[in-house]
């Protein structure tokens, strides 16, 4: 094939899930005509997986290639590594499709950015699609009845947050494993994956058997559309944008998309959705709110209030501003039953002058406070039949008051990070925080 025409399939999902049966089920029945390579990673020592894919291929007597990486995760460690050996793959070896099975730790908007920004990787590969496998139970009793799931990835990721993110970020969600749940079950599940990514098509399947032509060469993938896509950035604009209709003018929601960092270098802002037709998560049977205020919080009534967070409550994402942590903009992520907390990068009003200035004529719109410039909550909340004003209420008590304006915030007892190395996770099927080291 010519430089670029190579299409990658990133066949993504947690642990369990039924990635590497959907895999065998796949090259089981592609066309004949179809040359498809493989890269399997793993995070152990021992590639089980691609071991596996590899036995099903000899007994299929096919030459299908299988390469794979193992001790660490495609998506950071073994990254560079990565990009290196598919560039090697598309020269050495002719194929018609390359299948990438990331290990169930994995980023894949992490995979897929090594397979465009590796200048070699793009000559040779086009993202065809980002695929998520889904254990449909496992996401019903994480996300929907509020089982006890204690377990936290190897990088302190809550187990919870990781599925969420999985399924933010892709274009195809498999759900698997639909035997194994209920009608009702079943619907409660999709509706969910409905919310927390509007723009990706669902496809059910049981123990991997979908069709591969949903999952080779499709040309699904589209990086604004699957980017900006996520349920909790398409609630925030809708709701932004809501305000702006009532109040005749508002901030400019481009300066507020928490996933990018907010470093020395100027806010970066890339990655947003241009769908013109926006989903409130109330078109698949949930609801959202925001909540955005410009004082911080508490760092103490906040821990009590994520380590109590109300029950329908299912997503939440944005930017926090926690007395005691003037430089840094937090990340909060609440998945579940699970909170992770880390530092976003710094608010524009603690760059240098230069900076600053730079960063504040380039959004003219942007709302800035002469004592605190930049520094705001912003978060955006799904879930269940929400009541708004009773988190917003709750969330309220949690703010600082006119007089601890004026206190020292450093006495205030405060486990939030406070680098970029740190992290703060809390389990509340566990009753129990903990900092990590990332």
């Amino acid at each position: 094939m010519s430089a670029s025409d190579i299409p990658v399939s990133i066949l993504s999902g947690g642990l369990g899930a039924g990635k590497t049966t959907t895999l065998n089920h796949l090259l089981e029945n592609a066309p004949e005509e179809r040359e498809i390579a493989v890269l399997v990673n793993d995070m152990g020592e021992v590639n089980v997986d691609a071991a596996l894919v590899e036995r099903q291929v000899t007994l299929d007597d096919d030459e299908t290639t299988v390469t794979e990486l193992s001790n660490g995760c495609i998506c950071c460690g073994l990254a560079n590594e990565f990009g290196q050996t598919i560039v090697e793959l598309a020269k050495t070896v002719e194929f018609d499709a390359l299948v990438v099975e990331p290990s169930g730790m994995s980023d894949p908007a992490e995979v897929a950015q090594t397979v465009r920004s590796n200048r070699q990787a793009a000559f040779h590969y086009n993202l065809d699609t980002i695929v998520t496998v889904v254990d449909a139970a496992l996401f019903h009793d994480v996300f929907i009845a509020g089982a006890e799931v204690n377990e936290v990835t190897e990088d302190a990721k809550p187990l919870s947050d990781l599925l969420a993110e999985q399924v933010e970020f892709c274009d195809l969600v498999l759900l698997n494993k639909t035997d194994l749940v209920t009608d009702e079950e079943l619907a409660e599940v999709e509706s969910l994956i409905r919310a927390l990514q509007p723009q990706a098509d669902i496809e059910t399947a049981e123990r991997g058997r979908v069709d591969p032509c949903v999952l080779l060469d499709v040309g699904r993938f589209d990086l604004d559309r699957v980017s900006g896509g996520a349920g909790w950035k398409q609630a925030h604009k809708y709701h932004q944008e809501a305000t702006d209709d009532e109040d005749g003018e508002g901030h400019d929601s481009d300066d507020h998309d928490h996933e990018d960092s907010h470093d020395n270098e100027g806010h970066s802002h890339e990655g947003h959705d241009h769908d013109d037709h926006l989903h409130p998560p109330e078109e698949f049977g949930l609801t959202s709110c925001n909540y955005g205020r410009p004082r911080p919080f508490h760092p103490e009534r906040l821990v009590d209030w994520l380590a109590d967070v109300p029950a329908d409550v299912v997503r939440a994402k944005g930017l926090m501003w926690v007395a005691g942590r003037e430089r840094h903009a937090l990340n909060c992520n609440l998945a579940g039953t699970q909170v992770q907390v880390d530092v976003n990068g710094q608010w524009a009003a603690t760059m240098p002058e230069f900076q600053r200035k730079a960063y504040r004529e380039a959004r003219p719109d942007l709302d800035w406070d002469e004592e605190w410039g930049d520094r705001e909550i912003d978060l955006v909340f799904i879930g269940h039949d929400l009541d708004e004003t009773a988190i917003q209420n709750s969330l309220d008590d949690c703010l600082l008051t006119d007089v601890e304006m004026d206190e020292d915030w450093e006495r205030y007892e405060n486990p939030f990070p406070g680098r970029a190395e740190e992290e703060l996770v809390f389990d509340a099927d566990v009753d129990k925080w903990g900092v990590a080291t990332v």
